[in-house]
């Protein structure tokens, strides 16, 4: 069997992973397959750490504390904590017990959390005790995360198309939506996301810093981790958490590229020994990863993977091992996935697409074509070799005087080749009373030290000219701002396109 990620392990680790549809079987699987490795470390609670052997025990024990709350099958059962063994645990007692778990923000202030119980009719909510007083009068059951009953319960019989777990998510139209991961799509993301160069069975220790409520955070921090039988260690506080890493020594960490980039500013000041000495690889996704950070963690032996993935379809579209020869590229299709492009945009099939978006059937069917594809909202292209490309966003695009539509996305993409930037953002703006495309750049602050105003804009206009040079005359840029102030940005440190 060849497969361009199936390649990248040793032959005989393959073998050993196949694809489990359910969480209950996942379980069972993990719990014959890496007994005596650790699974989940707390390194502020020793005694929260646990084999998988005594994951798969307390998991059991946490479904019979569940049993006792007299839930109806298929209830939605809230997770509220920071990144924690108990959250983790909790999770995947939840989803094999067969109730659907709805993680929620650990930063959402009362009135939401009580908002969002009322809009996905949750009938249990699993509370960390930092988080108790944004649960305070709600009139559902609340719970301590650590609740575990002294029997084992057994896991429900699960349909792999079941619902396992609601995402929120901006969907393909920017609103906040929940998305319905089911069973099959929530195992087949973290199958995917097992794979990277090398050997992957229980030799890897990583840390979950992005929230388990992020759908990347949840399935390619933690579920791949659980998969092939790896360390995943707690981060509750993330600045204290990164202090920590000399002493945690991970090998593989899962960030978004605004992460990567207070690592690397981290790394310079403190030498490459601050991450620890171990560090092999990084996987970068929720946005485009700078080429200029592809180099700077090369330089220090640590290998910089980016990808795409969506919440609906379960994280992981793509992924991209060779990001020395295709930069700019997410990478090639993951298994048991179909791809095509309908006027650009990028449109998938696979048992990794979730169900449609919860009480939302006006978005739902508008998310999936007549012959039931899913619509990303993405634009994108494929090279002769496989490799994918995000050109942009359908709701960015920039619509010219001649009606010709422009991706904001493609225009910034040759500025990221220059180690002097930090981020940009291409939009449409007003000049002299005409509309024009405009563009909005943020320099390194290594590169502005020691120069004057004058000498920082000289550089970036040159830098706009030398670019405008290999575009069209209509996709050029004509107004140029140069930033002292950092962009307004997602929770995902992604540059926001309102500001």
């Amino acid at each position: 069997m060849t497969n361009y990620f199936f390649d990248m392990i040793p032959a005989e680790e393959l073998k050993q992973l196949p694809y489990i549809p359910t969480v209950p079987e996942f379980l069972d699987f993990i719990g014959r397959q890496y007994p005596q490795y650790p699974a989940l470390t707390d390194i502020d609670k020793p005694e929260k750490s646990v084999t998988y052997a005594q994951l798969v025990e307390n998991v059991a024990k946490r479904r019979g504390f569940l049993k006792e709350l007299g839930l109806e099958a298929g209830a939605k059962v809230a997770i509220f904590d920071f990144n924690s063994v108990d959250a983790v645990e909790m999770f995947l007692a939840v989803t094999s017990a067969g109730y659907t778990a709805v993680i929620l923000p650990a930063q959402l202030p009362a009135p939401a959390v009580a908002g969002s119980c009322a809009r996905f009719g949750i009938s249990a909510i699993m509370v960390g005790e930092a988080l108790k007083g944004a649960v305070e009068g709600l009139q559902i059951k609340v719970c301590p995360i650590s609740s575990i009953g002294d029997i084992a319960a057994p896991a429900a019989k699960v349909d792999k198309d079941a619902p396992a777990a609601i995402f929120f998510t901006g969907g393909t139209t920017g609103t906040p939506k929940g998305a319905i991961v089911p069973h099959r799509a929530l195992l087949r993301g973290s199958f995917n996301g097992s794979f990277m160069p090398g050997s992957i069975l229980h030799c890897h220790r990583t840390i979950g810093i992005l929230p388990l409520s992020h759908v990347f955070g949840l399935i390619k921090g933690t579920m791949s981790c659980l998969y092939t039988g790896n360390e995943w260690v707690a981060c509750q506080d993330m600045k204290a958490t990164i202090g920590k890493l000399p002493a945690i020594q991970p090998t593989f960490l899962t960030l978004v590229p605004g992460l990567c980039d207070i690592l690397f500013g981290l790394t310079k000041m403190y030498g490459p020994n601050f991450l620890g000495g171990k560090l092999k690889i990084i996987i970068s996704g929720a946005a485009n990863v700078p080429p200029r950070l592809i180099k700077a963690f090369d330089g220090m032996g640590i290998g910089l993977l980016g990808g795409y993935g969506l919440t609906e379809g379960a994280n992981f579209t793509s992924g991209n091992a060779d990001v020395k020869t295709h930069p700019t590229s997410v990478g090639k299709i993951y298994p048991e996935q179909q791809i095509r492009f309908v006027d650009g945009e990028i449109q998938l099939k696979g048992d990794n697409i979730f169900l449609g978006y919860y009480n939302d059937p006006a978005n739902t069917e508008a998310a999936f074509t007549e012959d039931g594809w899913f619509r990303t909202g993405d634009l994108g292209r494929m090279d002769e070799d496989g490799f994918l490309y995000i050109t942009g966003r359908i709701k960015n695009l920039i619509i010219l005087a001649n009606g010709e539509n422009v991706s904001p996305e493609s225009i910034e993409e040759p500025f990221y080749k220059c180690d002097a930037l930090r981020d940009c953002l291409v939009k449409e703006d007003i000049l002299n009373g005409e509309s024009v495309i405009a563009i909005d750049i943020l320099p390194q602050p290594a590169f502005v030290e020691g120069k004057s105003e004058e000498e920082v804009n000289a550089f970036f206009h040159k830098l706009v000219d030398d670019v405008n040079a290999t575009l069209p005359t209509t996709h050029r840029v004509t107004k140029v701002t140069v930033r002292k102030e950092d962009f307004k940005r997602t929770g995902s440190l992604k540059v926001s396109r309102n500001q």
